[in-house]
């Protein structure tokens, strides 16, 4: 590793290597030795420099890297011999070795810095780093902080890196401003997918129900061919099974249905309508009224509204599917296809 000299210079390497043969020279005057094959190998920039043909004829050939703290410019010269940078050196002089990565392109260097100060984010310098990111083309950088920022926006205003960002870089405080609002956006439409989503699946599972309650039977409720039991097991959606057969014997006795005055039998008939344009097997189908709604739907038509909930609940009944175990698959209640179609309830006394 390097090391200072007697002179105040420094040594890059002890070890085996050939001789010197090009100084870094820093702001404060600090003069590192180096070999320029090795700073060519690790940037390019420093390669373009060295083939460069000197101004001045003279038989030492230096280098100056100049604006940053002379430390910073040392550990930046040992990262090209090593590739290594420890904590404590992230640390101290993280910003400035993310200012020289960017300068020289030293691609892995730059990819250490960003991580480090990612992990150093505070309310205080949130503003500098989006600065800095910005300057030094780090979107990695960049997009953390932005999120960090507006995750702790409130206390991020009330700092002095955020009032001198106002009065000298609005362009800065626009793009930060849309981030949050398009981020709030976004929450806002997740939040809403998340809602449909969760309705399409309960839709789904009612006609998985509905299904099983017209095939098998369940407690209170089951095809006229079938005998209801209480001492049938719950199946497996039992709650959204209860719920359906509460309906269904509602929609059985209730005497409103027939001039539309009831807001539960015009659930049932939705519910009806909907197991009739999903339903594949009509002619088979033991849910009632399947194969009258499917042929209505096809003399008529559906509005544009209706196909789209169709199409959702269809998407959402798939990956359900797709989302259980085989097991769990194959356990499911399936349709008995071989029974001829019945079109009214049995219900348990």
């Amino acid at each position: 590793m390097p090391s200072h000299n007697s002179s105040g210079d420094i040594d890059v390497f002890s070890g085996e290597m050939s001789e010197v043969d090009i100084q870094i020279i820093t702001s404060g005057g600090l003069r590192i030795p180096a070999h320029s094959a090795v700073l060519a190998a690790a940037s390019t920039v420093l390669e373009n420099i060295l083939v460069r043909p000197g101004k001045r004829r003279s038989s030492e050939r230096t280098i100056r890297i100049l604006g940053v703290p002379c430390d910073a410019v040392s550990v930046f010269i040992r990262f090209l011999y090593s590739f290594k940078c420890t904590e404590e050196q992230m640390k101290r002089h993280g910003i400035h070795l993310l200012a020289l990565s960017h300068v020289y392109l030293v691609p892995q260097l730059k990819q250490r810095c960003t991580k480090g100060l990612a992990e150093r984010l505070t309310i205080e310098n949130a503003v500098d780093m989006l600065q800095l990111a910005r300057l030094c083309d780090a979107p990695d950088l960049y997009l953390k902080t932005m999120k960090f920022l507006s995750s702790n926006f409130k206390k991020v205003e009330e700092t002095e890196g955020w009032k001198f960002l106002q009065h000298h870089d609005p362009w800065l405080e626009l793009e930060i401003l849309q981030f949050m609002d398009e981020a709030e956006l976004r929450k806002k439409r997740t939040r809403r997918n998340k809602r449909e989503l969760s309705l399409y699946l309960q839709l789904s599972e009612a006609m998985d129900c509905l299904e099983h309650i017209c095939t098998e039977g369940c407690i209170s409720v089951g095809p006229l061919d079938k005998e209801p039991s209480t001492k049938r097991q719950p199946c497996s959606k039992f709650d959204t099974c209860q719920g359906l057969q509460l309906l269904i014997r509602h929609f059985a006795t209730c005497k409103r249905r027939t001039n539309g005055g009831c807001l539960r039998c015009k659930r049932m008939w939705q519910i009806l309508r909907l197991h009739g344009s999903i339903c594949d097997q009509p002619n088979d189908c033991q849910v009632p009224l399947c194969r009258q709604l499917k042929l209505k739907v096809q003399q008529k038509g559906d509005d544009e509204l209706w196909k789209s909930l169709v199409r959702k609940v269809v998407s959402a009944r798939a990956m359900s599917s797709l989302s259980l175990p085989k097991r769990k698959r194959e356990e499911e209640p399936k349709m008995d296809l071989s029974h001829p179609q019945v079109l009214n309830f049995r219900l348990a006394a």
